[in-house]
């Protein structure tokens, strides 16, 4: 029976107590996983708070404004199905992967241009991203990455030399001897050899795959093993046809179907073919590049548009062309509401790869179709099916999403503490010292 003696507790500190018991339990609750332990979709304060190939953001423009592990890397398919052709699988491609916020400017020019990355290229390659969209321009005696009006690059829409990128480029082949990136240019160089030397000038013609072993007439490519085996690692495409004559650099359209870029392609229901590509149902070019971002980039915008439009985009264009995307190019690739363009990519090669829902769910070797169980959402383990490089998650200063949150180191310290005063002084108060 409960002593009469309780009734005597002066009613403000037994309901202090009682208040700050809950706090204690609602607190435990809420902070259940921390300190790198945190999966997908479960809630964070700090990029800490969340495993592996994850990081700590949220989705205002959907209405989420709770903080979440998202995922912030890709699973890199061949270290999970390995050895078929280099069309077997799904990339992920960086639309305008120079055009990063935060880029420094030119002395004393204030650049005036939008911008559609978050963070370094080396950055980009090494959370995954395989294929480069770059717009290359002769510009000061020298080639450069720039934004364009007419064709022609300007002080305050140019970026940097195209060869300091290449060389994030080439360090990377160099470090990573099982990894192949592909570099689509939106070529607008008219010096006579002017990117044939920019490559080799940045050490990558000992990566490149020639143009005479690139299939023709919508064959399969080589496999992924040969590849690597003959360190034909590095795809080069231009868009300008004579390219691939006078410099050995492949003509893009005579290889890969291509969506319309920009606005054109995000239209809900509709997937058309970019003007200068063959028809999406043509089966004489063996790669499809699906673009899917829209002509204005919007940072806040990025994670809802990596969300069901995403989905749907693909679904559409599958449905004009009768294949999935090879490579799949946008905006922001970080930002989504948890799984985003990483999801979209593991569903699109867990199917073509294994015939699995998602690609985690494969298994190498394995008959079609013979699936491991994964839980929903996906969290599949990033550290051990992302080779032998390391990504972070690497938002600008300006555009990273910050999360005001109690300090929960602080909160203890105070918290607990204050509890342990309390309860000793109801503890005294009742055996009558």
């Amino acid at each position: 029976m409960l002593s009469s003696s309780l009734w005597e507790i002066p009613s403000s500190s037994a309901i202090l107590y009682i208040f700050l018991t809950l706090f204690s339990f609602l607190i435990s609750i809420s902070f259940a996983c921390f300190n790198g332990n945190c999966q997908v979709l479960e809630a964070c304060t700090a990029a800490t708070d969340c495993g592996s190939g994850l990081y700590c953001g949220n989705c205002p423009a959907s209405g989420k404004n709770q903080p979440v592990c998202t995922r912030g890397q890709a699973i890199v398919p061949t270290s999970v199905i390995n050895g078929l052709p280099f069309n077997k699988y799904t990339w992920l491609v960086t639309h305008n992967s120079f055009s990063i916020v935060d880029a420094p400017q030119l002395d004393g020019v204030q650049r005036l241009t939008f911008y559609n990355q978050e963070d370094t290229v080396t950055n980009q390659l090494r959370n995954g991203v395989r294929g480069l969209m770059l717009d290359m321009y002769d510009f000061q005696n020298d080639i450069w990455l720039c934004h364009s009006f007419r064709g022609q690059c300007f002080n305050f829409t140019a970026f940097q030399p195209a060869i300091n990128t290449l060389r994030e480029v080439e360090a990377f082949l160099t470090e990573n001897p099982t990894e192949i990136v592909t570099i689509i240019i939106e070529d607008y160089v008219h010096t006579p050899k002017g990117l044939i030397t920019l490559f080799t000038n940045a050490g990558l013609d000992k990566y490149w795959f020639p143009v005479s072993k690139m299939p023709k007439k919508g064959e399969d490519w080589p496999t992924v093993t040969d590849m690597v085996q003959q360190n034909h690692r590095l795809l080069v495409f231009s868009s300008i046809a004579s390219k691939e004559a006078e410099e050995g650099i492949a003509y893009q359209w005579k290889y890969m179907l291509e969506n319309e870029p920009g606005d054109p392609g995000v239209v809900p229901g509709s997937c058309p073919n970019r003007r200068e590509s063959k028809p999406l149902r043509s089966r004489s070019s063996s790669l499809f590049l699906q673009n899917y971002f829209p002509t204005y980039p919007v940072e806040a915008e990025a994670c809802k548009e990596h969300a069901n439009p995403l989905f749907n985009m693909i679904s559409t264009c599958y449905k004009a062309s009768g294949i999935l995307p090879n490579f799949l190019a946008v905006n922001f690739y970080m930002r989504s509401e948890g799984g985003g363009v990483f999801d979209a990519l593991d569903k699109i090669n867990g199917q073509t790869l294994c015939g699995c829902s998602t690609l985690a769910a494969c298994q190498a070797g394995a008959p079609p179709g013979t699936c491991k169980s994964i839980p929903a959402p996906n969290t599949g383990s990033m550290s051990s099916t992302s080779g032998s490089f390391t990504g972070s998650v690497q938002f600008s200063k300006s555009s990273a999403s910050r999360v005001h949150s109690p300090n929960l180191l602080v909160l203890w310290l105070f918290y607990l503490p204050l509890l342990a005063f309390l309860k000793t002084t109801i503890n005294t108060h009742l055996i009558g010292f």
